[in-house]
């Protein structure tokens, strides 16, 4: 069969084509490369960071500290919101880059309201952990490290998500730099018969545990309290107020 790339037309040309490229198929660019280890990774804003979850009989119970860093060295800010509400009956807490978990934020929020939208009721906390997962794999979010807490007709959920898509669930978790600390302080004072206000005093507690060790994680605590019809943010800049 007749081959036009063959043809003496195109063979005048193949030298501006490289040589390979076949003026009859599609040019596909180059992808951008999303690797930002290395030299940058010093100018990168990072929570450092420590959040920890907990589930209740009458909700979920997150905490978080709020300082952020370069490069883990420098600290960069000292008022870091690391919580934000999803949807009205769960929240978010981040651990990672920060440019990485305010795209991952803005982009859960969205999928979950147009669910909304769409369905006339609240995506399912599983549902939403797993639409979580699944853009932590698939997307551009870098170094993102979340838990996601909310409470739905099945009761109070926690959920450990990791940039590879993974999504488990707890009766309590802990992530970011200062997580070690944190979490020996749950296994030790958790207990299934938690009140919320029981709950807020071993968030707190691990928080403060973990900002005694860790250089990354301190300066305040948001708590955030999460019931099947709102979610509560505050934050303490003495962390003693809720100890």
């Amino acid at each position: 069969m007749f081959n036009s790339n063959d043809g003496p037309e195109f063979a005048r040309n193949q030298d501006r084509f490289g040589g390979t490229q076949n003026p009859y198929e599609p040019e596909i660019g180059t992808l951008p490369d999303g690797n930002q280890a290395g030299a940058d990774d010093a100018n990168i804003n990072k929570t450092g960071t420590t959040i920890v979850g907990l589930t209740t009989d009458s909700g979920v119970v997150m905490a978080s500290d709020m300082r952020a860093s370069l490069g883990g060295r420098v600290v960069s800010n000292k008022d870091v919101q690391k919580v934000e509400e999803i949807q009205p009956n769960a929240a978010l807490s981040m651990s990672g880059s920060v440019g990485g978990a305010q795209s991952f934020i803005r982009s859960l929020r969205a999928e979950a309201n147009l669910y909304e939208a769409r369905r006339g009721e609240y995506m399912s906390i599983s549902a939403l952990a797993t639409m979580g997962s699944n853009l932590l794999r698939g997307g551009p979010f870098f170094r993102v490290v979340p838990i996601l807490g909310g409470v739905d007709d099945e009761g109070g959920h926690v959920f450990s998500l990791d940039p590879s898509g993974s999504s488990l669930s707890d009766n309590y978790t802990a992530q970011g730099s200062g997580m070690p600390y944190a979490l020996g302080v749950l296994e030790q004072e958790f207990s299934e018969d938690l009140t919320m206000d029981d709950a807020v005093g071993v968030a707190a507690q691990a928080i403060d545990s973990a900002s005694e060790r860790d250089t990354a994680s301190g300066n305040g605590i948001h708590i955030t309290k999460i019931t099947e019809e709102a979610v509560e943010i505050v934050g303490h800049k003495d962390i003693d107020e809720v100890l």
